[in-house]
């Protein structure tokens, strides 16, 4: 059990490397673009659209890796309510029921996907196939969903599985 812990830990930091590598790249796109813009007067055509593709993969990436470590913002005013027993349970029907309602999401996703491949959408500089993009999308929705599962399954049937 302790070697598939650690390669899942390892494998979930890849998307984290892939996000990092992305917005590194951003980050120096939009300086040179500021800098071609102000000091030549000519900025890059297509940073717009290269952006928009990068949050989308920076966000998206991370968001499995986010909700299975239970990294997102919450706000705990009504945790002292709570004993342990309830806690965990209250976890775990939060992230089953999150899980269960990011397959809708996903679904119309791949819905859409398949609509962009069919019509041959591109996008309008560099003409970079928008299904691309989409799939990478839905993919990682549905992994999100299967962690959230998975992690909710965790707390309810591991009495060591912290909901922290």
């Amino acid at each position: 059990m302790n070697k598939l812990l650690r390669f899942v830990t390892r494998l979930s930091e890849l998307p984290l490397l892939l996000a990092s590598a992305v917005l590194f790249l951003m980050m120096a796109m939009t300086f040179s673009d500021v800098i071609l813009r102000s000091a030549f007067d000519t900025p890059i055509e297509a940073a717009t659209e290269l952006i928009r593709i990068a949050m989308a993969i920076i966000v998206f990436s991370a968001l499995p890796v986010i909700s299975g470590r239970n990294e997102h913002i919450s706000v705990d005013l009504l945790d002292s309510f709570f004993n342990t027993f309830w806690s965990r349970l209250r976890d775990a029907a939060v992230a089953i029921g999150c899980g269960l309602m990011l397959l809708w999401p996903a679904q119309r996703i791949v819905v859409l996907a398949e609509r962009a491949a069919s019509y041959g959408d591109v996008t309008e500089y560099l003409g970079i196939p928008q299904t691309y993009v989409a799939w990478m999308v839905a993919i990682s929705t549905f992994i999100t969903a299967l962690v959230l599962i998975c992690r909710g399954i965790l707390i309810l049937f591991w009495r060591n599985t912290s909901s922290d």
